[in-house]
């Protein structure tokens, strides 16, 4: 007996995915393709010792600790405040979900100029933290700050769609058989929100780690202390040295790429395991 030939859900299939394809190549592979071919002017010499002098290895810790401690602080945040918006009804609760996005609208360098004055030594918060010894604004901590706050929508768009569907049902049967909160929370929700979160939480750092407007303003761009790899790499092409600039996004790439491959091996694992439970 022949079997009948799969017809895919829409028409055009291949030509559908040629046009894909072609269309990745040309805004993804290609420009990606045409950085790494740029860095062949270097030797491999020049490469490492481009990619690997103090000054850039200080950015790039900077760069990447920051990015991964504010999307961890987005990440919990960032599900309280899906939680309020989800579960809770309150006087202003549709001001405060557009709230949420403001991040998404705001101009970047707008974002910056408003974080450095507030947290500047004479900013409304600021002045308050200076005499305790606490400084924001032009230092690492301010870069904490401004990517944290760009990178919280990407967290609470993520999760607060997962929160709306889940079912209150499988909290009252937990409630029942006697959990706690706490274990409710942990043994039911969490496995179910999980994913999500994961997806969140690597959305929130790949902006970070590429940011530029918001953080420039409030980091002070000092070098050793407060200077991101994005400034290091505009400084190089001001200098017009494209092939030490492009060495610097090469690294910038290859470890961005290898810790959201990890995450998604994380979430991938995840979903493996609570889906054979």
């Amino acid at each position: 007996m022949a079997t009948k030939k799969k017809k895919h859900l829409l028409p055009g299939y291949g030509l559908s995915l040629g046009y894909t394809l072609v269309y990745l190549s040309l805004i993804v592979l290609i420009p990606l393709a045409a950085v790494f071919l740029r860095t062949t002017e270097l030797s491999l010499h020049e490469f490492w010792a481009v990619v690997t002098t103090p000054r850039v290895v200080a950015t790039y810790k900077l760069t990447f600790g920051a990015s991964f401690i504010a999307a961890v602080i987005n990440m919990v945040f960032g599900l309280l405040t899906a939680w309020v918006l989800v579960r809770y009804q309150f006087f202003g609760k549709k001001v405060l979900d557009a709230l949420v996005d403001l991040p998404f609208a705001l101009p970047t360098a707008v974002a910056g100029i408003a974080l450095t004055a507030i947290y500047a030594p004479n900013g409304w918060i600021g002045q308050w933290l200076e005499p305790h010894g606490i400084k924001v604004a032009f230092t690492p901590l301010g870069v904490m700050v401004a990517l944290t706050f760009i990178g919280l929508p990407f967290v609470v768009r993520t999760v607060q769609p997962v929160l709306e569907d889940f079912s209150a049902e499988a909290e009252e049967a937990a409630a029942s058989l006697g959990a706690n909160r706490w274990q409710t929370f942990y043994k039911i929700i969490l496995p179910a929100i999980w994913p999500a979160l994961l997806t969140g939480f690597s959305l929130a750092f790949a902006r970070a780690v590429g940011e530029y407007g918001s953080v420039i303003f409030i980091a002070g761009n000092m070098p050793m202390i407060s200077e991101i790899t994005p400034l290091m790499i505009i400084t190089k092409l001001e200098q017009y040295d494209y092939a030490g600039a492009t060495a610097i996004a090469v690294v910038m790439l290859l470890i961005s790429f290898v810790l959201l491959l990890l995450i998604n091996l994380l979430q991938w694992w995840s979903n493996h395991r609570h889906g054979n439970k």
